[in-house]
């Protein structure tokens, strides 16, 4: 389906070839100067010409030791949307560093970013979203992003934002919720996942399950997920005809049903017949989750029986090329053979 992409585009007056560049070593130190001077255009074109150095990573160790975080930071606020969206440029641009990454989180650009969740400046919102995405890899972004308390209004923004940025929010969540679920929860981010578990884009639905698959790693993320009654949504996932939505749809599953409630939901919404579809087709990425899925469910009286009749779709399974799948089978067998 054909969605509208953000522009990042400058105003026409913009001429990013006539900015005055140094070169050597006073590169950088002179476009510091230029960001502080007061003339707007001079700002526009600093900015622009920071942008394309910022790519090499010489180039960004040099500009963080040279403190461009903190003039960086004062600009987030300009009153010029041109301003507002270069700084936020050059900081994503920062952010495909490591020693960038670690400069953002150590300057605090996390809580200055804040401020720009409502910017109303499409490619501006896309650029701060892909700075939390990238600084949430790394454990201390993740912690960073917490402390911030972002997670409630990152959660509310899956509700109103472009699909791009949905699509950058979620990927921040599944990173930070690995972490911490609590927050998420309070926030009511589960009633918003179950709802993008139905959206047109199949990478939504994807980078949903799988939020609900760190979600569903935690304790109370597991009784949670059953009493918002996403498990249903999830069983029918199994089906998506995207095979990435599949594997994660399985694996937040897998999780979930750890708990006896979740197992009840699971045989409830008919959970078995789509799991073994998924063990039987051996190009399907999802086997070990269904797998282990099925194992959990192969607990109950009523899933055991039911998987007696498709004991060999598990012995298969034992000459699959990966040990893991080996494993998981020669598990699940064992316990479909329990006798009491």
């Amino acid at each position: 389906m054909a969605t509208p992409r953000i522009s990042a585009y400058l105003p026409p007056d913009i001429d990013p070839t006539k900015a005055a560049l140094a070169f050597g070593r006073r590169a950088l130190p002179k476009l510091k100067e230029e960001l502080q001077c007061p003339e707007l255009l001079t700002q526009q074109r600093a900015l622009m010409a920071l942008c394309d150095l910022l790519h090499d990573p010489e180039k960004a160790y040099e500009a963080v030791a040279l403190g461009f975080l903190d003039s960086l930071k004062t600009l987030l606020v300009h009153q010029d949307q041109t301003v507002r969206q270069k700084t936020t440029e050059a900081l994503s641009v920062m952010a495909l560093h490591s020693v960038g990454r670690e400069g953002l989180i150590r300057s605090g650009v996390i809580s200055a970013l804040a401020g720009l969740l409502d910017d109303p400046v499409d490619i501006c919102r896309k650029n701060t979203h892909q700075v939390f995405n990238m600084l949430a890899k790394l454990p201390e972004g993740a912690g960073g992003v917490l402390r911030a308390g972002l997670i409630p209004p990152l959660v509310l923004k899956l509700k109103t934002e472009l699909d791009e940025i949905q699509e950058l929010i979620l990927d921040t969540l599944s990173n930070c919720l690995r972490v911490e679920v609590s927050e998420a929860l309070a926030a009511g981010a589960l009633t918003v996942l179950k709802e993008k578990l139905s959206h047109p884009s199949a990478a939504i639905r994807n980078k949903a399950a799988w939020v609900l698959l760190e979600i569903s790693s935690h304790a109370e993320g597991k009784v949670a997920v059953c009493e918002e009654g996403a498990i249903p949504t999830l069983v029918r996932l199994l089906e998506d005809t995207e095979p990435e939505v599949q594997v994660n749809s399985a694996g937040a599953l897998m999780f979930a049903i750890v708990t006896p409630q979740g197992r009840t939901s699971a045989m409830a919404a008919e959970a078995i017949p789509p799991l073994l579809a998924l063990v039987a087709e051996e190009t399907s990425k999802a086997r070990l989750n269904a797998i282990k899925a099925l194992t959990l469910l192969a607990e109950l009286p009523e899933g055991r029986s039911t998987l007696l009749e498709h004991r060999d779709t598990f012995q298969r399974c034992l000459h699959d090329p990966s040990e893991a799948v080996q494993r998981a089978a020669e598990i699940a067998i064992a316990v479909i053979d329990w006798k009491p």
